[in-house]
């Protein structure tokens, strides 16, 4: 059975990505402890707000120190797959640097609306277990007003005003921009393909 921690980073989706791993039956601890996130078999980077506070959170902390270091498994959604790249415009805020690219704000005159919010197709860039099994015809929900770029990690990407990075992948980091909390089937799948990931 996998030994999921969660890094307890502040985010307001804390409790129902635990749920969702609940429903896979698999228990998620929420620690902020070195040592017990480094005995864990699998990380998860979970957030939602502002890139500014949410490096803040992991400041104060200690984990943007930590999070770099680890070897096993790590997964960001949402805000905490954005934290994993160099830097964000928003507040023009240093991220942990562990992918390079710096995250940007959808331009309205593009998009229409932001924040990007609602069910989007995932297009697959690139075979990986993590994308098993989803299909080419993927759709999980987005909310957020700031977009990752197409880079040598993105493993797959969504379109909103033009394409941006919904799934990245470098070694053993990971990130869904997506909630796969909030996405059914395919989200139930992509964090069953984390938890078999070694």
């Amino acid at each position: 059975m996998p030994d999921v921690v969660m890094l307890d980073s502040g985010g307001t989706n804390l409790a129902s990505v635990r749920f969702a791993f609940e429903r896979l039956g698999v228990s998620a601890e929420l620690s902020r402890d070195p040592e017990r996130i480094r005995r864990a078999s699998h990380v998860v980077l979970p957030g939602v707000g502002a890139a500014g506070p949410g490096m803040q959170r992991l400041r104060e902390s200690g984990l943007d120190r930590l999070i770099p270091t680890l070897t096993q498994p790590v997964l960001g959604v949402c805000l905490g797959m954005q934290l994993l790249f160099e830097s964000s415009e928003e507040g023009d805020t240093a991220c942990l640097g562990i992918l390079s690219g710096r995250l940007r704000r959808f331009d309205e005159a593009r998009c229409g609306r932001v924040p990007h919010m609602g069910w989007n197709r995932i297009d697959t860039r690139r075979a990986l277990p993590l994308l098993d099994g989803l299909g080419a015809d993927a759709f999980a929900y987005f909310v957020h007003s700031y977009a990752a770029p197409l880079t040598e990690d993105t493993v797959a990407s969504c379109d909103y005003g033009g394409a941006f990075a919904a799934v990245v992948s470098k070694g053993n980091f990971h990130g869904a921009q997506c909630h796969p909390e909030r996405s059914a089937s395919v989200g139930a799948r992509l964090l069953a393909n984390f938890l078999e990931l070694r």
